[in-house]
């Protein structure tokens, strides 16, 4: 196991985020210093929920503005870059021209700037990138598929533009912003560890329901914009890859306290097809009328999406499959986005 290390200072963008609050939660409950970065500090709602006291401090910072981030990584021994921008899955793009300059070249110049930040910085010893499994494909370069996905299956860059599929866009960005990182690094001298997430569900501190869930939901729900996006996704990968919030956050802090890790990491609790994950809600919530995924079922193979790099180095998932899809459905249930079942009503 990493050392679990105590008092030191971590900084963390997009922290208003999912991923982001629930891991500046985790980070203070751990015992750490936290400099979190947002674009608007009014965020009274999470401010009560993480607590933190003397221990956190918000910093407003802009990604497209370089030395923004300057002082908020000033004295941090690590820092994880969360932010990213997922309204580019579900709006429709534009032509080349236009999402290369408007949502790549800012994404990329966003990344680099945190990085220069953390070289003027001297503290910094560790950024963890919270990368996608968007960037990686389970078909073969004759189009078949692959019995595992690992890190190493990343999908070409070229394929992306010319293929165009549902949420293209934001697969373009991470993939081509991760890359552009990684160079940087690499070039000057900074040790960068990327997280490879997949679809995050379970709990959320966020006051709306963040869009993975809503993505993970879309066969509950109905909603026709995120479903197509979700079949997309099977029928790239060959099945749907799910991690809790709990471990994804777990597992940032492991990879930025572990001293062998280098590279990326794919952290998936487990997987399994669109017809399989249907299967898995009519069990937790018997409302669900499964007929609305009929027509956006796609005919495909279970493909292993193996986080066997990050359990080899010793990560330990906190909760399996059913459980994630179990938390999830309860969550939204209290939440108010789910109605609830007959069962609870009566």
């Amino acid at each position: 196991m990493a050392p679990q290390n105590s008092n030191r200072t971590y900084c963390v963008t997009g922290a208003t985020g999912y991923i982001g609050s629930w891991l500046v939660k985790s980070l203070l409950e751990n015992g750490h210093t936290v400099h979190a970065t947002v674009r608007n500090p009014d965020c009274d709602h999470l401010l009560k929920l993480w607590g933190g006291g003397d221990q956190l401090r918000l910093f407003k910072c802009d990604l497209n503005e370089e030395g923004s981030f300057d002082e908020a990584v000033q004295g941090c021994h690590g820092v994880f870059h969360v932010a990213a921008s997922m309204d580019v899955i579900v709006k429709p793009a534009d032509d080349d021209e236009f999402v290369q300059s408007n949502v790549i070249d800012p994404a990329i110049k966003g990344a680099l700037n945190i990085l220069k930040s953390c070289l003027r910085s001297k503290s910094v010893k560790r950024v963890v990138f919270t990368s996608s499994i968007s960037t990686l494909t389970a078909k073969n370069n004759q189009g078949g598929w692959m019995p595992m996905v690992d890190e190493s299956c990343q999908i070409p860059i070229d394929v992306v533009w010319n293929s165009k599929t549902s949420g293209w866009v934001y697969v373009l960005s991470k993939r081509l912003t991760e890359e552009a990182a990684f160079q940087f690094a690499n070039e000057n001298g900074i040790q960068l560890v990327s997280i490879i997430t997949t679809t995050v569900a379970g709990p959320f501190l966020t006051s709306t329901v963040p869009l993975s869930i809503r993505f993970l939901l879309s066969p509950v729900t109905g909603d026709s914009t995120l479903l197509p996006v979700l079949s997309s996704v099977n029928s790239r990968m060959g099945s749907i890859a799910l991690v809790h919030t709990e471990d994804i956050c777990n597992a940032h802090l492991y990879l930025m306290e572990h001293d062998q890790a280098q590279g990326r990491y794919i952290c998936c609790t487990d997987s399994c097809t669109l017809s399989q994950l249907v299967h898995h809600f009519s069990k937790v919530y018997p409302s669900l009328t499964s007929q609305r995924v009929v027509e956006t079922e796609i005919e495909s193979v279970p493909t292993q999406i193996s986080s066997k790099k990050l359990t080899d180095l010793g990560f330990k998932y906190k909760y399996g499959l059913h459980e994630v899809i179990q938390r999830t459905v309860d969550y939204c249930i209290d939440y108010g986005f789910l109605p609830p079942t007959e069962k609870q009503i009566k």
